[in-house]
C-alpha cells in the first residue's frame, strides 16, 4: 500500500485529492496539511511514501518544506501540485529534490499514475509543461554546456544511455525495453548515476542529460 500526505491550504482541493487518491485500491491518504510547517512535522510522524505538495501557502511555503523534506534521512517522494506551470518557485522546488510536478486539472488517471512512479523511484511532470521547463534549462545553461558535458565524462556508455531514456522521460520498464535489458539493470544504472552525478531524484537527472545537451 502506497502512503500519501496531501498538503494545500485549501481544504477544499485536500478533498477533492483525497476522493481521487481513495479510488485507488494501492493507495491510501494517512495524513493532511495546510501549510509547509505542518507538512515537515507531518512527514517526521507519519512518514508517507509520497507527498502531494502545493507551493503557494501562507507562512513556510512549499519550496521551502519541499527542500527540508527532501533533506531528511530517507525522504519521501515529493510531487509539486499546482495551478501554474512557469513560476520559478516550481523550477526551483524541482531542483531542490521535488520528484515531479502536476498542475492541478491534471486528470485524475495521471495523477494515480504519478504517485506511484513517485513511489516507485520514477517522475512525472505535466506534458504541458514540461517543454517549459526543458526550454529554461538549456537558455540558462547554454554558455555552460561544456562544464555540463565534462560531468558526464565520468559515465559509461551504457549509463549514458539509460540518463538519455531518463530525459526523454521514460519510466524504468520503458528505458529496459528500450535498451534491451532487464528492470533490475536499469535500477542499478541508475543508482549509480545518482551517486555520479549527485542527484537525489530522476528530475535532477533529466536535468543534467538537458544541461549537456544529449537531449533536446
Amino acid at each position: 500500500m502506497i502512503s500519501v500526505l496531501l498538503v494545500d491550504d485549501e481544504a477544499l482541493v485536500r478533498a477533492g485529492l483525497r476522493m481521487i487518491l481513495e479510488t485507488a485500491g494501492d493507495l491510501t491518504v494517512i495524513g493532511e496539511a495546510a501549510t509547509g510547517r505542518a507538512a515537515i512535522d507531518a512527514v517526521g510522524a507519519a512518514r508517507p511514501d509520497v507527498v502531494l505538495m502545493d507551493i503557494r501557502m501562507p507562512g513556510l511555503d512549499g519550496l521551502t518544506a519541499t527542500a527540508a523534506i527532501r533533506a531528511r534521512a530517507r525522504p519521501p517522494a515529493v510531487i509539486v501540485l499546482t495551478t501554474f506551470d512557469a513560476d520559478d518557485a516550481v523550477f526551483r522546488a524541482l531542483e531542490a529534490g521535488a520528484t515531479g510536478f502536476l498542475l492541478k486539472d491534471t486528470p485524475p488517471h495521471d495523477l494515480l499514475r504519478a504517485v506511484r512512479l513517485a513511489a516507485a523511484g520514477d517522475a512525472m511532470l505535466s506534458p504541458q509543461v514540461t517543454r517549459q521547463v526543458i526550454d529554461r534549462v538549456t537558455a540558462q545553461d547554454r554558455t555552460r554546456r561544456r562544464d555540463a558535458l565534462d560531468r558526464l565524462r565520468v559515465l559509461t556508455e551504457r549509463e549514458r544511455e539509460v540518463l538519455i531514456q531518463i530525459g526523454l522521460g521514460h519510466a524504468n520498464a520503458a528505458i529496459a525495453a528500450n535498451l534491451h535489458m532487464s528492470e533490475a539493470t536499469v535500477k542499478s544504472h541508475i543508482s549509480r548515476l545518482f551517486d555520479k552525478l549527485a542527484a537525489t531524484n530522476r528530475v535532477q537527472l533529466a536535468i543534467a542529460a538537458f544541461r549537456a545537451g544529449i537531449v533536446e
